[in-house]
């Protein structure tokens, strides 16, 4: 390992780099063995949310040749899948990130060295709006560059394709397979100033009325403009465009963090800018609790996620889980669709396979087809553009705090997400309600499901391994019994077979390959094991549920189902 590691690092002491770059593995090479094993190990690869890493010097860094390789292999892709084009076009976005600007103006320089015509913004957007330019733009492909919610060491290279979908197979595989074959020294550099076009605020402002004809219900906005928001960006890119969508929407009484208004790709008031963490939303909460907001919204630094908090049964704060608001999101869509007449037959949802299940209830009771798919957006925009003119999507969501409504943007965007919770709590306003009574009344309706997230963090070579050797031993040794409940199914997606414990049959799971493990449990509980595509952990999502027909059971069973939970994590050996 180590030789080789030389081997790689010994080439990037050539003139085809920078002074500055050869400096910092000389120093690696001389100094710092972990480090630099740890730099140049292996290549970045594309995962669920593209290219992300660690800023620095090595292939398995975020750095100017990483991007300039990943982008010369976009290229060469490109020109072999559009031959036909007379003008190969493409979009570029970037967030709040350190070197975001920087990369995203390598990228520009590199795709316009190669004869293709580029859309830039002009400073940082959020990643939907990249999907909806690329979209308007008839552009044959994009990119943004963002590492999401990572933390600030972070960055990372999203490629999306001509759906406005982050890039899928064969696309993905092929993409790297050309990345792989770049030498340096062949990455175009020099840019052709005239085939790039500096976007900005024109095309905000299109992406802006087409989230505001997706709004349900402006006469209850209107009855409720003064309902109270806290919002912040975490010091992202949201920071502009979501107060205006608020604004648009009708909402009036829209409050701000001033400290998380200040772009800063160090995220210096946050521990780490995920708004799935509560430490994140502290200081909105605060402020919520300063004004006695009615809700409280927060994205991270590219505007695609949103956390939510909301006022409980004695007007405490509590933060939503992703699959809590998706619930919420999802049944104010279909109710209001249907309350309108608007379904036709022809509607459906999408969910992940770790989404809560209680998407499926929601949709099974409005006669709406609901669609599961993979980990990762990507696979919620393909369904869309296999369907695109034939069934009509009406909101999709995963549990880690993404979400959409219409087609014309293909990923998850919180700007729009922000607007459409806001009207949900407006039109429970209207009812007499909060989101809180919104939530139990849709666990009395469909049943009451109950999830918890456990991510296990295994940073760096050593713990990828034993992150690959925890899959190894559950495939290999899979548990029968789980919490004193019999395993009843086995899915394993990466050899796509579903094992049926009590029947004794295998089915096949009409799914691409994907290295998930999922238990299926007597008592309807659920166990899905898989690594992140985008973070060094390996997360495991445990789903109970039950039924209660009485709100004042509500307590009792919350209690059965966290002793059902820490039950099985203490069989998973997670506590």
């Amino acid at each position: 390992m180590l030789e080789e590691v030389n081997k790689k690092a010994q080439s990037w002491l050539t003139s085809s780099f920078d002074v500055d770059t050869q400096n910092k593995v000389k120093d690696l090479i001389e100094n710092d063995e972990k480090e630099l094993i740890e730099c140049f190990y292996k290549d970045l690869e594309f995962g669920t949310g593209g290219l992300r890493g660690i800023m620095g010097v090595g292939t398995n860094r975020m750095n100017r040749y990483t991007v300039g390789m990943a982008t010369q292999g976009l290229c060469n892709y490109l020109k072999i899948n559009f031959k036909d084009r007379e003008q190969i076009k493409v979009a570029i976005a970037y967030d709040c990130r350190n070197n975001s600007k920087y990369f995203a103006e390598v990228a520009a320089e590199i795709f316009s060295a190669n004869n293709i015509k580029v859309y830039l913004f002009k400073d940082l957007r959020p990643t939907p709006e990249l999907s909806f330019a690329l979209r308007y733009f008839k552009c044959q492909s994009g990119v943004v560059i963002t590492a999401s919610h990572n933390p600030k060491e972070y960055n990372g290279f999203k490629a999306y394709w001509e759906d406005g979908g982050q890039v899928t197979a064969p696309h993905d595989k092929n993409i790297v397979n050309e990345a792989a074959k770049v030498r340096v020294e062949e990455i175009k550099f020099g840019a052709k100033p005239e085939l790039i076009q500096i976007i900005g605020r024109e095309i905000d402002d299109i992406y802006l009325n087409n989230i505001k004809s997706l709004s349900l219900a402006p006469e209850t906005i209107q009855k409720f403009k003064n309902l109270k928001i806290v919002y912040t960006p975490i010091h992202g890119t949201g920071v502009r465009l979501v107060p205006e969508i608020l604004k648009r929407f009708g909402f009036e009484n829209v409050f701000n963090i001033p400290e998380q208004d200040i772009t800063d790709g160090n995220f210096p008031t946050v521990k780490s800018p995920n708004p799935e963490n509560a430490d994140a939303l502290q200081m909105a909460i605060i402020k919520a609790k300063e004004i006695g907001a009615d809700l409280v919204l927060a994205t991270d630094p590219d505007a695609d996620r949103v956390g939510v908090a909301i006022r409980g049964e004695r007007g405490e704060y509590m933060l939503l889980n992703g699959n809590q608001t998706a619930a919420i999101l999802i049944n104010y869509l279909l109710k209001q669709w249907h309350a309108k007449g608007k379904l036709t037959g022809k509607e459906y949802i999408v969910k992940t396979i770790v989404t809560t299940d209680l998407l499926s209830e929601i949709a099974k009771y409005y006669n709406v087809e609901c669609y599961e798919v993979l980990t990762g957006f990507k696979y919620i925009a393909e369904i869309i553009r296999i369907n695109e003119g034939r069934k009509k999507f009406i909101g999709g969501g995963e549990e880690s705090y993404g979400y959409l409504a219409g087609e014309f943007v293909r990923d998850k965007d919180a700007v729009m997400s922000c607007a459409l919770i806001a009207e949900a709590a407006a039109a429970a306003k209207e009812d007499g309600k909060s989101l809180y009574d919104t939530l139990i009344e849709i666990y009395l309706k469909f049943g009451f499901f109950k999830e918890k997230l456990v991510n296990l963090e295994r940073h760096g070579k050593e713990g990828a391994e034993e992150i690959e050797k925890i899959m190894s031993d559950f495939r290999e040794d899979s548990p029968f019994i789980i919490n004193n409940s019999n395993v009843v199914m086995i899915k394993d997606y990466l050899t796509q077979k579903e094992s049926d414990l009590i029947a004794a049959t295998s089915n096949e799971i009409n799914l691409p390959k994907s290295n998930v493990l999922q238990f299926i449990l007597e008592d309807n509980s659920k166990i899905t094991i898989r690594p992140s595509g985008t973070e060094p952990k390996i997360k495991f999502y445990i789903t109970t549920q039950e039924k209660f027909e009485e709100r004042r059971y509500y307590k009792d069973v919350d209690k059965l189902l966290d002793g059902k939970i820490k039950g099985i994590m203490r069989a998973l050996k997670l506590l």
